[in-house]
């Protein structure tokens, strides 16, 4: 049916008076009774593609588009990551499509610095929502910035469990991201168990439809242990499957006593759907990332800069020289340094 005229000015009028929330802190009540209010309103609007068009809203692409650009993301940006193209795209998408999930999506990204975990969970947020990390439905939280003091964990236990209670309440597609869970005190984050357990609804909301990624480092000794020995028996890492490496990092990150995740109830009652190991970066790889950088800045690519670039990387173990200690993660620096930019 096509929109009256009246109609129309009223529902412009409406979205151009809508002003972008402003940034503030992770851990706050405040946004989350802002979002309420925003969506209370949200609801007297007529025509709800309209509010969208001006305005993000939850839910704002159709899942099946959402599994798409992430394949795609994934298979064009991400290097030499093959269990975790497979497994993320394949746990995401499931999901997203799954329309009576009994619990939410919980993904463990587990690997050394520079191998790609914040990278892979910046593709999964732009893939559900176009703003990616900064739609207002996506929370990212840093273990040692949001969570600093280990005397004030019981706070942090409730400010948390405020905050997820009350973005699900608003957008039941939440995206949460927990980065730096290596550094994150034992104990906090089995304060969101209830929210990642089978129950249908909890004190009236339902938390199905959200999904929770954790960042680590705990466990890359043993992805890296398992990585070396296919290499040193003459098989390639694409050799390597989900089973030789997910039980053994599972069982390393639940006893090491330097993650969030020890002894967790989250891994004692299997509520992580999937650890995501990142096997470790060789050569070729961060040669990789070194063209895809120059290119995404509009420079021709120059081979020897390139060449230049990843010898400077440290590469491990010692004698055999294969995987660059620290990835990709210092490729922008080292290109500020060549071109002049």
């Amino acid at each position: 049916m096509k929109l009256r005229r009246g109609a129309l000015r009223a529902a412009l009028a409406l979205a151009l008076l809508l002003q972008p929330a402003s940034a503030v802190e992770p851990i706050s009540l405040g946004l989350a009774i802002a979002g309420a209010a925003a969506s209370a309103l949200t609801g007297f609007i007529s025509y709800p593609r309209l509010y969208c068009y001006f305005r993000e809203c939850c839910l704002q692409r159709h899942d099946h588009r959402a599994a798409a650009a992430l394949q795609e993301n994934l298979d064009r940006k991400l290097f030499g990551q093959h269990l975790v193209n497979k497994v993320v795209v394949k746990a995401v998408k499931g999901f997203l499509n799954n329309t009576n999930a009994k619990k939410p999506l919980a993904l463990s990204l587990h690997g050394w610095t520079g191998t790609g975990k914040n990278f892979v969970s910046k593709i999964v947020a732009e893939s559900i929502y176009k703003r990616g990390l900064q739609s207002k439905y996506v929370h990212q939280f840093v273990a040692t910035l949001h969570f600093p003091h280990a005397h004030s964990i019981n706070l942090y236990k409730d400010q948390l469990q405020s905050w997820i209670r009350g973005n699900v309440s608003i957008c039941p597609r939440s995206l949460f991201i927990f980065d730096e869970m290596d550094k994150m005190h034992a104990g906090l984050i089995d304060s969101i168990k209830p929210f990642l357990d089978y129950y249908e609804l909890l004190d009236g909301v339902s938390y199905r439809q959200a999904i929770f990624i954790f960042l680590s480092n705990a466990g890359a000794e043993k992805i890296t242990e398992v990585a070396l020995d296919f290499w040193r028996n003459g098989r390639t890492r694409e050799d390597i499957q989900l089973t030789d490496i997910q039980n053994a990092l599972s069982v390393s990150v639940f006893n090491n006593k330097n993650s969030g995740f020890w002894h967790s109830t989250l891994i004692d009652r299997n509520l992580i759907d999937y650890f995501v190991p990142f096997l470790p970066l060789e050569y070729k790889h961060v040669k990789m990332c070194v063209r895809v950088e120059i290119e995404s800045r509009g420079y021709v690519v120059d081979e020897d800069i390139l060449t230049r670039i990843a010898d400077e990387m440290t590469y491990f173990p010692r004698e055999e020289r294969i995987y660059s200690d620290k990835g990709c993660k210092t490729v922008d620096a080292k290109l500020d340094y060549y071109y002049d930019f």
